[in-house]
């Protein structure tokens, strides 16, 4: 009763409202701001909230279901009118049940509340906090304000640049909030980031949290506090109060509640991986699903252009698109190992996913992606390939074409002429010598006709997209050819009949026709091989087209001999005609070529010749810059490529070796992970590399037999392998952690599985299995041993890894104290009752896990007919199932 008494004096006094103090307006605005939070904090249990703390409580009735929900009592029925008397009684009736507690009122009355006095408002506000808030602290023989104070001494005592003395200057830096969260919470607070002189960024950190972790609602913003000398005490207390409730009254539940959240958090968290991962499978299949017709389309275009697209598309595909499906293949296997895990070491059945959606399915899907993958990236090089092929001899079949029409121009027209009906003997002697000459180049020129017949026929079996154009001009050419044949018969046979009536020839004439033609022609095919283009993929190629040119070049001093001596003939015969007056009807009868004819292609050749040196040399240069691609791409693979090779036999090494604790392993494993990814650079140089080579067109590399596809492949398992054995540990760990293993008997089972696992591939076959059990004193027979390889090889693939080994092994040892802490969890949620409601689960739980665990009981019925009641033996079914405890 003294003690009480005590309590009574300390209200009167903190009663006693300073009117002066409300008159400062920076505190009257944190006493409104923390006084409407605080309410609403209470308030919004009942479904309502106030917005005007003078205004919404005028009319009493939100002020007695304020005092009705922190007193969790019943006052009596309020007043439903709008009149003033009506508002006053309901006023009355709140501060009559304020009184019934023991608190005195002083200078309080019911109409300054419903005219909307903010002063009284909040002094009335102020007695509430006090009463139902402060005064039932207590801590070490202190209460209310004092007892409050040494509970925030207390917990704030170890932290640096705290020291509260008071609820107002003590708390401007913002770090006794932060310290006060820290302490029971320290994994919502970087305490070390925390800077004394950086006040609004801690307050504002304390407050943010508390509201979002704490439901302590935000009851001041840090410029409130900040913004003045001496924030006020009132509304600092209101605020640290909740915080002293929201710690102080989750200490006893949080023991029992966390037994069950860790059971209800395995099962959501089991429950959500299956979800993941069927999605993942899914999305992945889809995936699949729509990328393999694509790479399967092997429709042909017709131009190298639209090609190059569909190789850049390809590398796009390549760069972009697949790397993130690998990640999440890999990462399907691991979601899929990790649940398979926890759904052992939870008792539960192995997760089966759906039909197709197996990691074997997504594998073999897989497999045929990349099948696809590798036909599609050959059939992209072969049409490049043959489109580059099909330009370069439709250029040839051009040139070629063109040359020859320009040498039949006119040809027709002349071999039908019938000039040597009007001519003199000598001119018949030199139109047959004409004719004859002609005749020498008409079957000079055959080569070049067959030349360009099996260009177009090899254009049409290659598919050119202008064969019918091709075609078309081959057939114009090679039906001119045979008129051009008909019609030099027919004239032959002409000039020969005639040919008895010739006597006179000129020899000159005729030498210099039958040296002219052949040079001529010697000239034409020089200036079409100059001007002929070439396609080489390799140096010795082009240095063997150089060679070729160099020999071509040495010859030209015995051909400007040859030129120089058939112009010497035409010197000779102009010396003859002007010496002995020979009358000259025209020019050479025996030929159309003249020396101006001769020296012009002569000057061609000569121009043609450098120019195709300068070809040459470019393409030479090319060839070079190729070939230094090459090597470069060659230096790196044949370091990479050993080097993925080198880390595969690490890691398979370190999967069965055994090396310090898991925790060793696994930080050794982490940091070997590490420098493989810190490798990646590497890995996209060359990818560089690669690009450059591909854009240069360069099919082939003689420096090394490592392609970027084998670079690929190998990185991708890498990666693959060290996360999957980094998972395996993982999973090992959460074994022993879950199961109770010791290091030595881990090291037991790990030298037993690596003596019978005779393949060293760190998986034994069901008859190793078998040999091992047995040597370790199982009697087996057939039922007895597939039981046990239902348990280890849930997929039935007849291999058992060393996870499932040391699962197995660790099951069969299990003790049973899962039972004991479910009863000890439900005695302390039961407290003196032999059941549990469904509403205690609501209060001691998080949200969440509260009604996951409801729905989970609602099959069960309570005892005794009480409503959502339930006993042990249903809770405990609930929660593990009716085969488990």
């Amino acid at each position: 009763m003294d003690h009480y008494d005590g309590e009574i004096d300390y209200m009167q006094q903190e009663d006693d409202w300073d009117r002066d103090l409300l008159l400062d307006p920076a505190w009257e605005k944190q006493q409104r701001k923390t006084f409407t939070a605080w309410c609403n904090s209470h308030l919004r249990k009942a479904g309502t909230q106030i917005e005007n703390i003078e205004e919404d409580f005028r009319d009493g009735l939100k002020l007695m279901l304020l005092l009705e929900v922190i007193s969790g009592e019943r006052l009596a029925k309020p007043e439903r009118g709008k009149m003033r008397v009506h508002k006053i009684s309901n006023v009355n009736k709140a501060l009559d049940f304020i009184a019934s507690k023991g608190v005195k009122l002083v200078s309080i009355g019911a109409e300054e509340i419903v005219d909307g006095n903010a002063k009284m408002t909040l002094g009335m506000i102020w007695t509430i906090i006090l009463r139902f808030a402060i005064q039932d602290i207590s801590v070490e023989e202190t209460s209310a304000k004092e007892g409050l104070l040494l509970w925030c001494q207390r917990k704030t005592a170890p932290y640096k640049n705290v020291n509260i003395q008071n609820f107002h200057i003590s708390w401007k830096d913002g770090l006794g909030f932060c310290a006060l969260i820290h302490r029971h919470r320290p994994e919502l607070i970087d305490y070390g980031k925390l800077r004394k002189d950086d006040p609004m960024t801690n307050l504002n950190t304390a407050f943010d949290v508390a509201e979002k972790y704490l439901d302590i609602p935000k009851m001041l913003d840090a410029e409130d506090i900040v913004g003045t000398a001496r924030p006020d005490e009132k509304a600092i207390m209101t605020y640290v109060s909740s915080f002293y409730h929201a710690f102080s009254g989750a200490q006893k539940a949080e023991t029992a509640a966390n037994r069950i959240c860790k059971v209800l958090a395995v099962n959501q968290e089991n429950e959500q991986l299956m979800e993941d991962y069927e999605k993942l499978a899914s999305d992945l299949l889809e995936w699949i699903r729509r990328t393999v017709p694509w790479l399967e389309n092997r429709q042909p275009e017709s131009t190298m252009q639209a090609m190059q697209q569909k190789l850049e598309d390809f590398r796009d595909y390549r760069r972009l698109h697949k790397p993130p499906k690998v990640q999440e293949k890999c990462q399907l296997e691991i979601n899929f190992n990790t649940l398979q895990t926890k759904l052992r070491l939870s008792n539960r059945p192995a997760f089966m996913p759906s039909e197709g959606k197996m990691v074997s399915d997504i594998n073999n899907a897989w497999g045929n992606l990349e099948g696809a993958e590798k036909g599609y990236e050959e059939w992209l090089l072969n049409e490049i390939r043959r489109l580059e092929r099909l330009d370069h001899l439709a250029e040839k079949f051009r040139q070629k074409a063109t040359i020859h029409e320009a040498w039949t121009e006119g040809k027709e027209e002349m071999l039908q002429e019938r000039d040597y009906e009007r001519a003199s003997l000598s001119e018949i002697k030199a139109l047959l010598k004409k004719h004859e000459a002609f005749e020498s180049d008409l079957v000079a020129h055959q080569d070049r006709v067959e030349q360009i017949a099996a260009i177009a026929a090899e254009l049409n079996e290659l598919g050119y997209y202008d064969s019918p154009s091709v075609n078309a001009r081959d057939q114009r050419i090679c039906d001119q050819w045979d008129t051009l044949g008909a019609l030099t018969q027919k004239r032959s046979e002409a000039l020969q009949r005639t040919e008895k009536l010739l006597e006179t020839i000129d020899q000159l004439y005729l030498e210099f026709a039958k040296r002219a033609a052949p040079f001529n022609n010697w000239m034409e095919g020089a200036m079409e091989d100059l001007q002929d283009t070439f396609i080489v993929h390799t140096i010795e190629e082009i240095q063997g087209l150089s060679t070729a040119h160099e020999q071509f070049k040495a010859t030209l001093p015995e051909a400007d001999k040859e030129r120089l001596a058939i112009l010497g003939i035409e010197n000779e015969i102009a010396k003859i005609v002007q010496t002995y007056h020979v009358n000259m009807a025209g020019t050479n009868p025996y030929t159309t070529i003249n020396s101006q004819e001769i020296n012009a292609k002569w000057d061609k050749v000569r121009q043609l010749v450098p120019q195709r040196d300068q070809a040459l040399i470019e393409e030479h240069a090319r060839q070079q810059n190729n070939e230094r691609l090459r090597r470069q791409f060659a230096n790196q693979a044949n370091v990479i490529g050993p080097w993925i090779q080198n880390k595969m036999e690490e890691i398979g090494r370190i999967s069965i070796e055994m090396h310090g604790t898991l925790e060793d392993q696994l930080t050794h494993l982490r940091q070997y992970e590490k420098s493989i990814v810190n490798y990646k650079p590497k890995i996209d140089q060359l990818e560089g590399d690669h690009q450059l080579i591909q854009e240069a067109l360069i099919f082939d590399n003689k420096h090394t037999n490592y392609t970027m596809e084998h670079i690929r492949v190998g990185w991708e398992q890498l990666l693959t392998t060290i996360a999957r054995t980094i998972n395996e540990i993982e999973n090992q760990i959460l074994t022993r952690d879950a199961k109770g293993i010791s290091q030595e008997q881990l090291n037991e089972y790990r030298a037993s599985f690596n003596h019978f696992d005779r393949k060293r591939s760190g998986i034994m076959d069901a008859e190793d299995f078998k040999t091992c059990l047995i040597s370790i004193g199982y009697n087996l027979g057939e039922s007895e041993f597939a039981r046990i390889m239902s348990i280890v090889d849930p997929n039935r693939m007849g291999l058992v890894t060393f996870q499932a080994f040391i699962d197995f092994m660790s099951r069969e040892t299990a003790d049973t104290d899962t039972a004991d802490q479910v009863m000890a969890s439900f005695k302390v949620l039961a407290g003196d009752k032999n059941y549990i409601l469904a509403d205690e689960l609501r209060r001691e739980l998080p949200p969440d896990q509260a009604e996951y665990c409801i729905a989970r009981m609602a099959p069960y019925t309570g005892p005794d007919g009480v409503p959502g009641a339930l006993d042990y033996m249903s809770f405990s079914t609930a929660l593990y199932g009716e085969s488990d405890l």
